[in-house]
């Protein structure tokens, strides 16, 4: 009898076998591609409400410059009058590391991220997302 309980004792210090420990790596990587299915799609969204966000930031940033300026920056000075008269600490990059764009037109400013690409148009998350309603997909 008390043979039987120093080997019960040995298999439970024993540890874990390799098939246990393959079935539990398997269980994990099964885990882990199903979120992973269900995150990826979302991620394009986030970046893009993400983009949109940045957008309305800077323009309330523009607002500000305007009650204290009384114009919005010029094409030329683009977003970087934000930072120089203070209303911005600094100018946020696009959620794909890309400049935001500004144009100040005829009057009236507009903010736009080209997307993932960084080019002009596009569909998805290569497309433009504005300040602007006529040019934009979001925003």
């Amino acid at each position: 009898m008390n043979q039987n309980k120093s080997r019960q004792q040995r298999r439970r210090n024993r540890g874990m076998t390799l098939i246990e420990i393959m079935v539990v790596i398997t269980i994990l990587g099964l885990i882990a591609a199903a979120v992973g299915v269900a995150v990826i799609p979302t991620l394009g969204e986030a970046r893009g409400d993400r983009a949109s966000l940045d957008i309305k930031t800077i323009e309330t940033a523009l607002k500000l410059h305007y009650s204290k300026k009384g114009r919005f920056p010029d094409t030329q000075s683009g977003l970087g009058a934000l930072v120089e008269s203070r209303t911005l600490e600094q100018l946020p990059k696009d959620p794909w590391q890309n400049d935001y764009v500004y144009l100040n037109e005829g009057g009236r400013p507009v903010v736009i991220s080209y997307g993932a690409d960084g080019t002009v148009g596009g569909e998805g998350e290569d497309a433009d997302i504005s300040s602007s309603p006529a040019n934009s997909q979001k925003g």
